[in-house]
């Protein structure tokens, strides 16, 4: 199989992509774990609102954001593990931003 393009996507998107297929016929085996994680983990319904307050810190890309809203991180540590591995200088003011914006989410 050839890959066409390649995408980061948050857990509300791929259940709502993976509830869609289901609707139109059988998923794989595959398909069905990945469903099964979704509805256990995906903790919002929705991203859109969320991603458009994250885009607002500009030193945010979008693979990150996607990582904020599939993890919801709470405190400034639950942050700065999520981007251990990612190059990226975050102010405590930023930090701060972040966990203001999951909060009002995660209400």
């Amino acid at each position: 199989m050839k890959t066409i393009e390649e995408k980061f996507i948050s857990y509300p998107k791929a259940k709502k992509m993976l509830e869609d297929r289901e609707k139109e016929g059988t998923l794989s085996y595959e398909q069905k774990s990945s469903m099964e994680h979704l509805r256990k983990f995906s903790k919002l319904e929705d991203d859109e609102k969320i991603a458009e307050e994250l885009r607002s810190v500009e030193k945010l890309r979008e693979d990150l954001v996607v990582k904020i809203i599939n993890n919801l991180p709470k405190t400034a540590e639950e942050v700065k593990v999520l981007f251990q591995k990612d190059i990226i200088d975050l102010s405590d003011g930023d930090t701060a931003k972040i966990i203001e914006i999951t909060k009002k989410y995660t209400a």
